[in-house]
Formats: structure tokens, C-alpha cells, sequence
């Protein structure tokens, strides 16, 4: 049986917002990772797909604020001699997740419609 899904939501949630695009990066890697997404893995994923360097610090603060806006849970593994004694904390996206990421996506279409595809002004 899985350990149980911990939430962090809070009543300051803002509806309607979507994503910033580091949100949606880290959202779309934990998307990808599905049971393997914890902080590393997520840092790894980004930085294998962007092929940029990313902090481990701001993967872990955009991991926390979007389990606090329902974008994401998460639930605490068994702990482990390896790390110490201390347990990994793996994400899940959310149906809300799901559809703030697409909602952004789709405003981007939006903005991207009609523009030329070649470099031309």
C-alpha cells in the first residue's frame, strides 16, 4: 500500500493563476518522472532538457509553492540508512496541475498565432 499523500494547501491560494514558466518546467518534469519525481531527479530532468544549470534551491522552493497552490502533492518514502535516516519527499502532479500547465500553454499558442515563422518583422 502507498504511504498517503501529504498536501500543503492554504486558503491564500490564488484561483484562476497560472503557472510562470520555471513553474511549468518543474511541473512538467515531475509530469515525466511520475513515481521518481523528488528534488534531484526534477533538477536532473530540467537540466537534461533545458541544458541549463539549475539551482537545487529553486527547484525545492517551486516544488513547495506548488503543492501550496494544489499543483502538485507529495508523500514522505520510508527513510533510508543511506540518507541518513531522513525520507525522500516525491511529487505528484494534480489534476489542477494538469490544468494549469495546459491553460499556459495555451496562452502561449495564443500569443504565438499568426506570427510569421520566419525571422521577418
Amino acid at each position: 500500500m502507498a504511504p498517503p499523500i501529504n498536501t500543503f494547501r492554504d486558503n491564500q491560494q490564488v484561483a484562476g493563476t497560472n503557472p510562470s514558466d520555471f513553474e511549468q518546467q518543474v511541473l512538467l518534469a515531475v509530469w515525466r518522472l511520475r513515481d521518481i519525481a523528488y528534488g534531484a531527479s526534477v533538477r536532473d530532468e530540467l537540466e537534461t532538457r533545458t541544458e541549463r544549470t539549475v539551482a537545487q534551491g529553486a527547484i525545492y522552493v517551486t516544488l513547495v509553492r506548488l503543492e501550496k497552490k494544489g499543483f502538485l502533492r507529495s508523500r514522505l518514502a520510508a527513510p533510508t540508512p543511506v540518507r541518513g535516516g531522513k525520507s525522500k519527499r516525491y511529487f505528484e502532479i494534480t489534476s489542477e496541475g494538469v490544468t494549469g500547465v495546459k491553460a499556459a500553454r495555451e496562452e502561449m499558442d495564443s500569443l504565438w498565432e499568426g506570427l510569421p515563422t520566419t525571422t521577418e518583422r
